[in-house]
């Protein structure tokens, strides 16, 4: 690890003064370099609180097992290794070169087969009237458990997001992603699930990052209120379907080289694109410097399905449905964001409560772990007063028990 081998944070974070999600983000207009390790109480002022984008040196992923196994000398992706180590397994796959639904749509394969397409086109020399495949989402881990491709960087490893979900999944679900693309292949404009961090890892080639800080993105949208597919492109200029392009709208550039790692803060619409074939490893998270903004993404979401289904509100249960609905079309709803925060506040208030011989034990993520309940009782207040929450039965017990559990630690 580097910097700490914890997430260690001192008793500083908890001045009830800072509360964790104070960001300063649009004073950010370029991006900081860090060659060398820093500590995570660094991090965490620097960037992390502040919302701010940073790239890491390779130093961070130097002692990988990805970066020595699947990259040749000169390099290129090892073609061998990872077909003899992960050929048969199943991978998704998107199409660059189409757009349906404002997406890049998908098919599966197994890894041999796209490794075999991506040779033949690196021995073409990247032909452009070949099909631009790119291999997204691929959940590696979940895959492949035991492999070990990697360590979670000090910087990112307080990750509720996939905290909870290895609990309530068991192995089965998470945000951790392999992505693999020839040089051209690209993902559009897009800001990342619920609103969390990401972090991206470069094993081998380089990207182009083009971001945009959070608000920015309302310069971007059409008339309908969605998001120009690629920032690139002319149609912006039309201002009778963008009417709120500015020409100076210029995004924030980031260039990642090999081994280097990008910190994709919250709510930064990005675009990205492979300037030469790469594989990198991604993850999604969220933590106490994020979560309201989870939060917020919901509220924003659910009132969009109230909206699609504003004529049918005589209906039976009409909040019912609009919760099913935000699960079916976010991934979460209401009640599963609250089976969230007491997760993660159960697993925190465990830590507090360890004892050797009847002696308590601080333990080592001590403030840390106050900060994260701290945050958790806060946000329970604002899900409290909300009168679609109000509504809802089911989450309100769940509420009034977790206010229980979290009244059991010392102020």
């Amino acid at each position: 690890m580097e910097g700490q081998e914890r997430p260690v944070l001192d008793e500083t974070v908890l001045d009830p003064a800072l509360p964790p999600w104070k960001k300063d983000a649009s004073s950010c207009c370029q991006v900081d370099f860090i060659e060398k390790p820093i500590t995570y109480q660094e991090f965490y002022q620097r960037y992390l609180r502040p919302n701010r984008p940073c790239l890491f040196g390779s130093h961070v992923t130097s002692k990988w097992r990805s970066r020595r196994e699947w990259v040749s000398k000169d390099g290129k992706p090892n073609w061998n290794n990872l077909k003899e180590m992960f050929g048969t397994l199943t991978v998704p796959v998107a199409d660059c070169k189409k757009v349906e639904y404002q997406a890049q749509p998908k098919e599966d394969m197994t890894l041999a087969e796209f490794l075999d397409y991506w040779q033949d086109l690196c021995r073409s020399e990247h032909d452009p009237s070949k099909p631009c495949l790119y291999l997204k989402d691929w959940h590696f881990c979940r895959s492949v458990p035991d492999y070990g491709a990697y360590e979670t960087p000090v910087y990112f490893q307080s990750d509720w997001l996939n905290e909870f979900w290895d609990q309530r999944y068991h192995g089965e679900d998470d945000y951790r992603f392999v992505y693999m693309g020839p040089k051209g292949s690209w993902t559009p404009l897009h800001a990342d699930v619920f609103r969390s961090y990401s972090w991206s890892a470069n094993i081998c080639g380089r990207k182009q990052w083009l971001f945009f800080p959070p608000g920015q993105e309302e310069q971007l949208c059409d008339t309908t209120g969605n998001l120009v597919y690629d920032v690139r492109s002319e149609e912006l200029l039309n201002s009778k379907r963008y009417p709120h392009y500015q020409k100076d709208t210029r995004p924030i550039e980031v260039m990642q080289g090999p081994g280097e790692v990008v910190f994709v803060p919250s709510g930064w619409h990005h675009q990205v694109h492979n300037l030469e074939d790469t594989i990198s490893i991604n993850h999604n998270w969220i933590n106490c410097c994020n979560v309201h903004m989870m939060w917020s993404f919901l509220q924003s979401e659910l009132g969009r399905v109230q909206q699609a289904i504003s004529d049918c509100t005589d209906m039976e249960d009409w909040h019912g449905h609009c919760q099913v609905m935000l699960k079916a079309s976010s991934g979460i709803n209401y009640e599963e964001f609250v089976d969230f925060l007491a997760c993660i506040a159960d697993r925190r208030l465990m830590d507090l409560a360890t004892t050797e011989d009847g002696v308590e034990v601080k333990h080592p993520r001590h403030h840390h772990h106050r900060l994260d309940l701290r945050t958790v009782s806060s946000l329970l207040s604002v899900i409290m007063a909300d009168q679609d929450c109000q509504r809802l039965g089911s989450v309100q017990s769940k509420i009034d028990s977790l206010k229980r559990a979290l009244e059991k630690l010392d102020p």
